[in-house]
């Protein structure tokens, strides 16, 4: 019976090492946590078992989004409610619970430089029902993310781009041809601009990254939509241990679409590789110049095996392109339209930029980055309505920021909304729209200091952000030389975080048709 007496006894033994582990996951670790930050000054909530501050948060979001807004650009109190709240109260030195993780709140400049500059103390925090939907360059950490960032650049070289402009054009233009057909007999219309702007940058993102695969591409774009609206079902509660794990049906219908996605990008990806050993065949988009610096990756490194990528990692990065290339610059110009209707006297300075430059006349690549006074209004839309709220880093061993000693287990946050809603950073006017505080450029805007990130900042700014830029520019140069708009009466001003900051009810606009 001795071999049973054993037998109990290692039972017990992993059961009293689990009941330890699971004890210092979600109780004494967190404690530990919040004891070292307070002892630096930080303020915040008690640590709340399990949860943290999840539930208020949702609840206070819930609460926010019931409701629309006053029509104002002060959007921080329906977007980040529990945020603002938290500041108010705790003051800018704080932190909030995310499940069983303290997440410190950044709001100096300078801290956040440092943050964004010091990519291997402040590793990108990725969680894993993210993966799904953000993959390739944007989660990789180190040598990985070298290698990759090194393969991928060549596509987004500026006479790259320049090639992908007259994809650009066809995009934007279908989009003219359909707007003009929805003009009544009056020369105007009322629409919703969303959904045609977010089928403009699929079809764009699809033409410029797959060349003639686009249509299998606009596939993989509803795909990518269905797996961003589960993912925000279940985002809140993917902080709670383990609850990845759980077999529910969100997370096999997640897995699912994105088994479809993968399949849909491999059949892509294997027929580009035949075709690019073909002599007749034009290496002009994102897809084929990725695979050509690819090979030349490979044949450079012949003796290293793990120098490339593999057919998975190609596969993470166009679906990367995906939701980077579409998502971000769709809700750019639905807000630069949005905001154009409300403030007449900007889109007509726009308007008159964009005539004396192209008439209308086809725009081209070089004359778009001449466009002053409609870049200085896309930069302003930026700051008022950034895609992305804020980014979150991760801190992995024990690290020093200037005043600060951040302790391994704790995240910082960098809310780019707040800094560029900042009235001591940006001045009484942080809260209006005002494109002209970026006529001298973004340095002098934000007197050289670093408050103004959109595209995030340091080694691991976005490799897409001219590529987002130019599309804009050409949207809005030939949205400009076909119409006239302004907001419509239905509008609900309901701005609202959805994987990126969107129009929670749509925006309707009437446009009008210019006389030519």
């Amino acid at each position: 019976m001795e071999w049973i007496s054993c037998i109990i006894f290692m039972v017990m033994t992993l059961g009293l090492i689990c009941a330890w582990s699971m004890l210092n996951l979600l109780w004494l670790r967190p404690k530990k946590l919040e004891k070292l930050l307070r002892e630096q000054g930080l303020h915040g909530n008690s640590y709340r078992f399990l949860v943290g501050d999840v539930k208020d948060i949702n609840k206070m979001e819930k609460e926010a989004k019931s409701k629309p807004m006053n029509l104002s650009d002060d959007i921080i109190p329906r977007v980040s409610p529990y945020l603002q709240k938290c500041l108010k109260i705790h003051g800018k030195n704080s932190f909030i619970w995310f499940g069983t993780k303290p997440r410190v709140i950044l709001t100096e400049p300078e801290k956040i430089r440092d943050v964004l500059n010091k990519i291997s103390e402040f590793p990108r925090t990725n969680y894993k029902i993210s993966k799904l939907l953000i993959s390739g360059l944007a989660i990789h950490q180190g040598e990985k993310w070298s290698k990759h960032r090194r393969i991928i650049s060549p596509a987004f070289h500026l006479e790259k781009l320049k090639i992908m402009t007259p994809s650009f054009f066809i995009s934007c233009n279908d989009l003219i041809s359909k707007w003009e057909e929805m003009i009544s007999s009056d020369g105007s219309c009322e629409i919703d601009i969303c959904p045609s702007l977010q089928n403009l940058t699929s079809d764009a993102i699809s033409r410029t990254a797959f060349g003639s695969s686009y249509e299998e591409g606009k596939r993989i774009f509803q795909l990518q939509k269905e797996l961003g609206e589960l993912l925000m079902e279940v985002v809140t509660k993917s902080f709670i241990p383990l609850w990845m794990f759980v077999p529910t049906t969100f997370h096999r219908k997640m897995n699912e679409i994105d088994k479809d996605i993968r399949s849909l990008l491999k059949d892509i990806i294997n027929k580009r590789e035949k075709a690019l050993k073909t002599d007749e065949y034009i290496m002009n988009d994102l897809l084929s110049i990725l695979l050509e610096s690819n090979h030349k990756e490979i044949e450079e490194n012949a003796n290293n095996k793990y120098m490339g990528m593999t057919l998975e990692d190609v596969v993470d990065e166009c679906k990367l392109f995906y939701f980077a290339g579409q998502e971000t610059t769709s809700v750019l110009l639905v807000w630069t339209m949005f905001l154009l209707s409300r403030y007449p006297d900007w889109q007509q300075r726009a308007r008159e930029e964009v005539l004396q430059i192209f008439g209308n006349k086809k725009p081209d690549f070089d004359a778009l980055n001449n466009l002053k006074i409609v870049t200085m209004i896309l930069y302003e839309v930026l700051r008022l309505y950034p895609p992305v709220l804020g980014l979150s880093r991760n801190i992995e061993k024990d690290v020093k920021l200037e005043n600060l000693i951040l302790p391994a287990g704790v995240e910082v946050f960098l809310p780019i909304l707040f800094l560029h809603h900042d009235c001591e950073l940006w001045g009484d006017d942080a809260k209006m729209f005002n494109p002209e505080r970026f006529s001298e450029g973004i340095s002098k805007a934000t007197n050289c200091r670093h408050s103004f990130f959109p595209f995030g900042g340091g080694p691991r700014i976005c490799i897409g952000q001219n590529f987002s830029l130019i599309e804009a520019k050409m949207a809005m140069t030939m949205i400009l030389q076909h119409f006239s708009f302004e907001l419509s009466p239905t509008y609900i001003h309901s701005p609202s975080s959805m994987v990126t900051l969107q129009p929670q009810h749509g925006v309707q606009i009437i446009i009008r048709k210019l006389k030519t």
